[in-house]
C-alpha cells in the first residue's frame, strides 16, 4: 500500500485530465490523511469547472459575431501615465480558445498576465500592438493618440478581421464594423486578451527604460504619478519619454 505523503504528492503533481481517475483508485481508501487529499483534489477540479464557465460566459459576444468571420479584440494601456506611450493590443483568437484565467490585465497578477501572454502569442489566430509616443500624445491629445494606436495594431494584423470588440470606445477612421463594450475587458475574452497584450508590452517597455533612466522609478511605476515619481521629476527634471502635457500641473510650463 502507499503511503499516504506519496499519494499526497500524485494527486497534486496529476494533470486536470488524470485527476478523476487517480482519485477513483484511492476512494477507497479510507484513511483520513488520504481521504482529506482526495478532498483537496475535488475542490481543485470544481474550481476548474468554476474557471471553464466564466471564460465561457467571457465568450459571449464572440458567439454573437463569430457567424460574421474573424473576431479582434482591442484595448489600450497607459492613457494616465506621465511618461511612456500608450500602446494597443489587437488579438484574435480561435473559435475553440481554451485559454483559461484570462481576464482584465488589472486584476491579474504580473507572474499571471506574463503567463497568459505567452500562451495567448502561441494560441491567437493573429496579435499585434500598436504605438503612440509621449511626443505623439503632445501633439494630438491622449484620446486621439489612442485611437492612432488602437488603428496601428489593427492595421498590421496578419489577418483582416470582419469585426471588432473594443474597450468602451469607437475608433475613428476604421471602416471595420465595430462594437463599443463598457467594461469590455472584463466582458470579453477577446477585450481582455488584447488587454494583457497591451499591459505586458509597455511593462517590459517601461522596465528597459528604467535601466537608461533609473532616478525615475519607471520599473515599479511604469511612468504613473507616484510620489518618488514626481520627486524625481522636480529634482532630475522630465526626459525624452515624459509627456509635457501631462506634467505641466507638476512642473509649471515646460
Amino acid at each position: 500500500m502507499k503511503g499516504i505523503q506519496e499519494i499526497k504528492e500524485a494527486l497534486k503533481a496529476a494533470s486536470e485530465e488524470e485527476l478523476p481517475g487517480l482519485m477513483e483508485v484511492y476512494a477507497k481508501d479510507t484513511r483520513k490523511g488520504v481521504q482529506t487529499a482526495l478532498i483537496q483534489a475535488q475542490k481543485r477540479l470544481d474550481k476548474l469547472e468554476q474557471e471553464r464557465q466564466r471564460i465561457e460566459t467571457m465568450k459571449a459576444f464572440e458567439r454573437k459575431y463569430e457567424h460574421l468571420g474573424y473576431v479582434c479584440g482591442i484595448d489600450e494601456v497607459g492613457r494616465g501615465p506621465f511618461a511612456g506611450p500608450v500602446v494597443a493590443g489587437a488579438v484574435i483568437l480561435p473559435k475553440d480558445c481554451h485559454i483559461l484565467y484570462i481576464n482584465d490585465s488589472k486584476q491579474l497578477s504580473e507572474k499571471k498576465r506574463e503567463e497568459l501572454y505567452d500562451e495567448i502569442m502561441e494560441k491567437a489566430v493573429a496579435v499585434e500592438v500598436g504605438y503612440a509616443s509621449p511626443a505623439r500624445i503632445d501633439e494630438i491629445n491622449i484620446l486621439q493618440a489612442t485611437y492612432e494606436a488602437m488603428r496601428e495594431a489593427v492595421s498590421k494584423l496578419s489577418v483582416t478581421p470582419q469585426i471588432l470588440l473594443n474597450d468602451a470606445v469607437t475608433i475613428p477612421g476604421i471602416t471595420i464594423p465595430q462594437v463599443p463594450i463598457i467594461k469590455g475587458d472584463a466582458k470579453s475574452i477577446s477585450i481582455a486578451a488584447a488587454s494583457i497584450i497591451a499591459k505586458v508590452t509597455r511593462d517590459r517597455l517601461m522596465k528597459e527604460y528604467d535601466k537608461i533612466m533609473p532616478e525615475y522609478g519607471f520599473a515599479s511605476n511604469k511612468g504613473y504619478g507616484s510620489r518618488e515619481h514626481i520627486e524625481a521629476l522636480k529634482q532630475y527634471g522630465p526626459t525624452a519619454i515624459h509627456r509635457k502635457t501631462f506634467i505641466r500641473n507638476v512642473l509649471g510650463e515646460v
